[in-house]
């Protein structure tokens, strides 16, 4: 007789890989499936950075690394956070990991006892709660609906913290809802986590450098100085540069937290991939100005896809700050029955109908803590997202 652990009997499968799963699968037997539910760019990885990893090969820097990135990653790194950022942190402040997701299982395993809180507000990323709770610890969950930007208030994150609380997880911009905080909200939060000294922040900018607000992008260390010590500033090479495949995150906090999660990769992981820190070291220390070209690409496609589902009956769908994803409510939809007299009673549902009458895959927002509603990713071509929505609109209409 088998048993698996406690623990794993704490997270569920990714919500999102599975749907990417089953996009794969119907596409396998011939059936048009549009898929808007991976979180990934579909620009191609700069040639310069590939560039860098086949000279890495040819150069033989194919062996083991430090545990936690090389010396030149770490100054990459290090740079980047002060250019981009205006934040100093030293090698020994900085870690590199397999992926961002990596990162932050390290910070939240390496630090969480049973029963400490962690604040994250709703709608999270899918991986949050789990890696929480896989931890032993409790995820404290605060909703900020559609009607507050998909943001929390100051007043909410005052409301919540109690001893217990260990630590408050931001995504800015978010995965799923591309809601953004502005320099003067990251601020107001932070005037909150500086009246409580136990609290530590944990920021997540992976999308940092997928922005479209007029006010410039800012991370919590940055605004509120008083929290450096208290903040573990979460990014990667994934999103911003194409590399998803390339699995390099990377953060910078606090020296005591990088040496407890060190010690953890070093009986787990051990190394990021070699040539996978090589091309992240040209990533980051390269040309920047595709950044922006793509930004334009990606605003043009927002605009597109919040256009044609606000026209879509019984869909409200902000316009996002950042990021390559909408979050359109759909409480409107609830309650409706398809033609074939099915009744739609949450948004799981309403995302089974989709897949099934409009062959359009999309996750559904309980998976992301936020209910009705469903995430839609525009990382791909414009003609690809007009088809989509306009099936989407199709198979709403239908709903009576």
């Amino acid at each position: 007789m088998t048993s698996l652990s406690a623990a794993l009997g704490r997270i569920q499968p990714s919500a999102t890989l599975a749907m990417s799963g089953k996009v794969s699968e119907l596409r396998a037997q011939g059936i048009d499936i549009i898929g808007l539910s991976a979180g990934e760019p579909d620009f191609d990885t700069p040639d310069f950075v590939k560039d860098a990893a086949i000279k890495a090969i040819k150069e033989g820097q194919t062996k083991y690394t430090i545990v936690d990135g090389t010396a030149q990653l770490k100054e990459a790194v290090a740079a980047k956070f002060k250019r981009d950022n205006d934040l100093d942190y030293t090698s020994a402040q900085i870690t590199v990991n397999s992926g961002g997701k990596h990162t932050l299982f390290n910070a939240l395993v390496a630090s969480i006892d049973t029963g400490d809180e962690v604040i994250i507000p709703a709608p999270y990323w899918v991986s949050y709660p789990d890696i929480v709770a896989f931890a032993g610890g409790t995820p404290v969950i605060i909703a900020g609906g559609a009607d507050q930007g998909y943001k929390i208030t100051p007043q909410q994150l005052e409301a919540v913290i109690t001893p217990k609380t260990k630590w408050v997880l931001l995504n800015s911009p978010s995965n799923p809802s591309g809601a953004a905080y502005s320099a003067d909200e990251l601020k107001a939060l932070g005037a909150v986590l500086e009246r409580h000294e136990h609290v530590y922040v944990m920021t997540d900018d992976m999308y940092e450098h997928i922005w479209y607000a007029e006010t410039p992008f800012a991370t919590i260390a940055q605004v509120c100085p008083n929290l450096y010590d208290r903040t573990l500033t979460v990014n990667g090479c994934s999103k911003a540069y194409a590399m998803t495949g390339w699995r390099i995150g990377y953060a910078g906090g606090p020296e005591w937290l990088i040496k407890g999660m060190r010690k953890l990769q070093s009986q787990s992981t051990s190394n990021p991939c070699s040539i996978s820190q090589a091309a992240a070291v040209a990533a980051l220390s390269g040309p920047q100005d595709f950044l922006k070209e793509r930004n334009i690409a990606f605003q043009k496609r927002r605009d597109l896809v919040v256009a044609m589902l606000n026209d879509t009956p019984g869909l409200n769908c902000p316009t996002p700050d950042g990021a390559f994803y909408v979050y359109p409510d759909a409480s409107a939809l609830m309650g409706s029955k398809t033609p074939k007299g099915e009744t739609i009673e949450n948004d799981e549902q309403l995302i089974g109908y989709f897949l099934q009458e409009a062959q359009v895959a999309a996750v559904h927002g309980a998976a992301f803590g936020l209910s009705p509603a469903f995430r839609v990713s525009y990382a791909t071509s414009d003609d690809i997202l007009v088809e989509a929505c306009t099936r989407i609109q199709k198979a709403c209409a239908a709903l009576i």
